[in-house]
């Protein structure tokens, strides 16, 4: 038997009419009060908005994005390239931040299922694989960006990560360097496992023996990466270039090489990914892997508007190369630094 209405309002010990406000998103109820409600509908699976919107047809014309971090610029200009492309085509953009975190995920699925979304953009790493294939069963339309889910029956756009990795690190390695650290997020996430796949492909094909010590894993933020770049100079065998795997990180080990007293890049080289706004206006301007960020933005919203829109039966998955673009973050290692 179906969920009720009054099912969700015993087991969150509200009223009917809270939850009501709740799905519809009206009223003055607290932040707490509607997290408590969505996860009781998420638990009994109660969706009501999504049966009705099935029963009529009808179409919102609203498609939800989840991304980790609007603070990002990387995000931040995915987000305006996807809401860009939707309102061309008709569709309005609702926004959501996870910060990565899966109750979030989970809570914002919920929710813009209940605001009868026509589809959802991913460009979050959700970690349970099981909420994305619970959309798919529901045939909610859903379409991933910079990100990879090869399991899951959904188009996808995303970079050649492992290419981009391994463009970085090559482009270091043919400036001398053999003492490079890299700094990714969490390995969880397949983006980052591949760009740290393309940074060790670059070195055992250099010679250079691959050091776990000069691996550090971080947040996907600006002190993330100062506290990595920190911990690696302090360490026996400090690098002398780190491949940062975003502009964020790669800022971080900047600010961390200077308040070592290191100038950069004469005594510590600096690659970033992304090639977002950060990368031109910090000095020096940073030696990066670019991602076709409005590409990308645009391809996915059109896929996702295609399958709305029934309009092809096969399942995509684009994959666009990186561009590496040197600034002046880079340069040879000082003489007797890198042996």
């Amino acid at each position: 038997m179906k969920p009720t209405i009054y099912d969700v309002a015993r087991e969150a010990g509200v009223s009917i009419a809270t939850v009501s406000k709740v799905i519809n998103g009206t009223g003055r109820i607290s932040a707490e009060t509607r997290r408590k409600v969505a996860k009781i509908m998420q638990q009994l699976d109660y969706q009501p908005s999504v049966v009705a919107s099935a029963l009529t047809g009808k179409s919102t014309f609203t498609i939800g994005l989840l991304i980790p971090d609007l603070a990002n610029p990387f995000f931040a200009e995915m987000a305006r390239s996807i809401e860009d492309r939707g309102h061309e085509l008709g569709f309005n953009l609702v926004i959501c931040s996870t910060d990565n975190n899966p109750e979030r995920e989970a809570l914002y699925i919920t929710l813009l299922k209940q605001k009868r979304v026509d589809g959802i953009i991913i460009a979050t790493g959700i970690s349970n694989e099981a909420l994305l294939k619970n959309l798919v069963k529901q045939k909610v339309p859903i379409a991933l960006i910079a990100r990879d889910m090869p399991a899951l029956a959904a188009d996808s756009v995303l970079v050649d990560d492992f290419i981009g990795g391994y463009q970085a690190t090559s482009h270091l390695i043919g400036l001398g360097h053999r003492k490079i650290a890299v700094i990714s997020e969490h390995l969880g996430l397949m983006s980052s496992k591949e760009r740290v796949r393309g940074y060790r492909h670059a070195l055992e094909e250099a010679g250079i023996p691959y050091d776990e010590s000069m691996v550090c894993v971080s947040d996907f933020t600006v002190e993330g990466g100062r506290r990595c770049t920190k911990a690696l100079l302090q360490s026996d065998r400090p690098p002398t270039a780190v491949f940062a795997c975003n502009d964020l990180l790669a800022i971080g080990a900047v600010q961390a090489a200077r308040e070592s007293g290191l100038v950069i890049p004469r005594d510590m080289s600096v690659v970033g990914f992304d090639n977002t706004v950060l990368a031109t206006i910090i000095d020096p301007p940073l030696t990066t892997v670019a991602q076709p960020i409005q590409q990308m933005g645009r391809q996915v919203m059109d896929l996702l508007v295609q399958e709305i829109r029934k309009e092809k039966r096969v399942k995509q998955r684009a994959i666009l190369l990186p561009e590496l673009i040197v600034r002046a973050s880079t340069d040879a290692p000082r003489s007797g630094t890198d042996g």
